[in-house]
């Protein structure tokens, strides 16, 4: 049966308010960030889109609230296809990237393999430029720790460059300036 909570997120929409009220209930009440979890980690639940446009804004809050669901989100990164959960789930990758960055223990080493995984299969599969850059973003902060991924990274976003928006270009080229450094 769905509570109230859950029906808030099943009838919620993208609109930015909405977003930030619901991501304030769990922000003023944590006892409710399992129910979101819940949603969020079942792709196959037609409305876990809406749990991670919401989830997305927890996590910038306090992404340390995402430990103990890591490693559920990392097994499930390759399941969402649904373009409003590849953005969201993408951005609190990139979260993830930037504590880890910052720890150096945030993520063990099969998640951090998991993340990088999922954010190459984003960068070059049909993923929107939102999602490609918080991907490649990731990816520039686990490549500090694995050097294996900056020769992969700059490959592809060299052969890629030509072929995509000024949104993803702008990226891009950050990000490559940065490898260069």
């Amino acid at each position: 049966m769905e509570t109230a909570f859950q029906k808030k997120i099943a009838n919620s929409t993208a609109h930015r308010p909405i977003r930030d009220e619901i991501s304030g209930m769990v922000i003023n009440d944590l006892s409710l960030l399992p129910e979101m979890m819940a949603m969020a980690l079942n792709p196959d639940d037609k409305n876990h889109y809406k749990a991670c446009w919401s989830l997305e804004l927890v996590m910038e809050k306090d992404i340390m609230w995402l430990r103990p669901y890591l490693n559920d989100l990392c097994e499930r990164l390759s399941l969402y296809k649904h373009e409003g959960a590849l953005r969201s789930v993408s951005k609190i990758t990139m979260f993830a990237a930037i504590e880890e960055d910052k720890m150096d223990n945030f993520l063990t080493s099969a998640m951090l393999q998991k993340m990088t995984e999922a954010c190459f299969d984003w960068l070059i599969g049909n993923a929107k430029v939102a999602t490609k850059a918080y991907a490649m973003r990731a990816l520039y902060l686990f490549g500090k720790k694995e050097e294996w991924i900056y020769p992969e990274l700059k490959m592809i976003l060299q052969q890629d460059f030509p072929h995509h928006s000024a949104g993803y270009k702008a990226a891009a080229k950050d990000i490559l300036k940065k490898i260069k450094a």
